[in-house]
């Protein structure tokens, strides 16, 4: 084990590769070919280059990686020893449902693991949130995980502040079982193990990263972790979030791969982003995570202070264009013969691009408007994909 895991180390981190090339030469030499990763790295450079079509630079960079297994060796071993594991993408001990959200371009080539490998395979739910959050977003965030663990279902959490650490804690408190997905190496997570030590012994709890061992905390590992947490979970629950940071930008990356997205439906004036979440495509949710059917939810007519400085317009304009849309998607000149506008189409195009609620879709060469929240199930994946 210590030898294979010297060569996944030092294939998983080979400089400036991302994970679809690196995957993408795991199935030429292990599915392909059904050669082992120490096979493969002692072939010579003409059969990396004829077998397999590597560059010269592709070449130059599994010398220089080759050069790193004596120390890789000596950290495999250490990492070994200390209970820690690795999991490297041929292996069947490797989360499915990573695979499956991920795909080959983006899942990792390697997991370094510590605790329950078997929580890997379980239902699960990620619960996210901003690390601001407070009163209902975080009530929200721990009855979701109450009910996860008593449906024997995996939380899987970033280990952030906020909405992050709610979740994990409530899924310890009612004894359900979860996963932390570390925005560092692992062997820097040595006050966490203390923590939680007992969680793992029992069990209940494992500790993930793709990242180097040895890595540090930082702002890029903090939003490379964020897809891994989407990526491990069956389910994502968003309790709130801005229009801004690592849950915003997981959550439209989420919806534009067409992931379903449940966001807590936000009571009036709540100051977060739910409700525009909602209306790229989110499914709102009450406090138990139920989905609301025919929601009555009125998105607010948000326009753009550019444009509003342009235009010249009557107070219920934005109005009018919104129930104009409310049947069916519209050209400009629709819109300004059914709305009765006496203002020009360029006018028109500048308010249509400040209103949040207004999106442009193509259907063939014509450009027409429509309200986001009338886009069918797949016209919301083909728009946000």
């Amino acid at each position: 084990m210590k030898n294979e895991a010297t060569y996944w180390i030092t294939l998983a981190h080979l400089p400036k590769w991302g994970f679809g090339k690196i995957n993408a030469l795991i199935v030429r030499f292990f599915h392909e070919e059904k050669i082992s990763i120490e096979d493969f790295f002692n072939l010579s450079e003409s059969d990396w280059s004829k077998r397999y079509m590597l560059s010269a630079s592709d070449i130059q960079a599994l010398q220089n990686a080759k050069s790193e297994l004596p120390n890789n060796a000596f950290l495999a071993e250490s990492l070994l020893s200390q209970g820690y594991q690795m999991v490297p993408i041929t292996s069947p001990e490797y989360s499915r449902t990573l695979k499956l959200n991920l795909k080959a371009t983006q899942s990792p080539s390697l997991l370094y693991v510590k605790g329950n490998r078997d929580i890997l395979h379980q239902p699960s739910v990620a619960i996210v949130g901003s690390r601001e959050a407070a009163g209902k977003s975080m009530g929200f965030a721990d009855n979701i995980a109450r009910l996860a663990s008593k449906e024997y279902k995996v939380v899987v959490s970033g280990f952030a502040k906020g909405i992050d650490k709610q979740a994990l804690d409530s899924a310890i408190h009612y004894k359900g079982q979860s996963i932390i997905v570390l925005p560092q190496g692992i062997a820097t997570f040595n006050s966490g193990f203390k923590t939680y030590y007992k969680q793992i012994v029992d069990g209940d709890l494992l500790v993930l990263s793709t990242f180097p061992p040895k890595a540090g905390w930082s702002v890029p590992l903090a939003m490379a972790r964020n897809p891994i947490i989407y990526g491990l979970a069956d389910e994502i629950f968003v309790a709130e979030s801005s229009e801004k940071g690592g849950t915003w930008a997981g959550v439209v990356d989420g919806l534009r791969k067409g992931r379903k997205i449940l966001v807590r439906y936000p009571d009036p004036g709540e100051k977060n982003a739910n409700a525009v979440l909602i209306q790229k495509g989110g499914i709102p949710v009450d406090f138990n995570g139920t989905e609301i059917q025919n929601h009555s939810f009125t998105y607010p007519l948000v326009i753009s202070p550019q444009a509003s400085r342009s235009l010249d317009l009557q107070a219920d304009i934005p109005d009018r264009i919104v129930s104009a849309l409310n049947g069916k998607p519209l050209t400009p000149l629709e819109i300004l013969d059914i709305c009765k506008l006496n203002i020009s189409v360029g006018k028109l195009m500048t308010l249509l691009k400040g209103m949040e609620l207004i999106q442009s879709q193509k259907y063939g060469k014509t450009t027409k408007y429509l309200l986001k929240s009338r886009l069918s199930a797949p016209e919301q994946k083909e728009l946000f994909t």
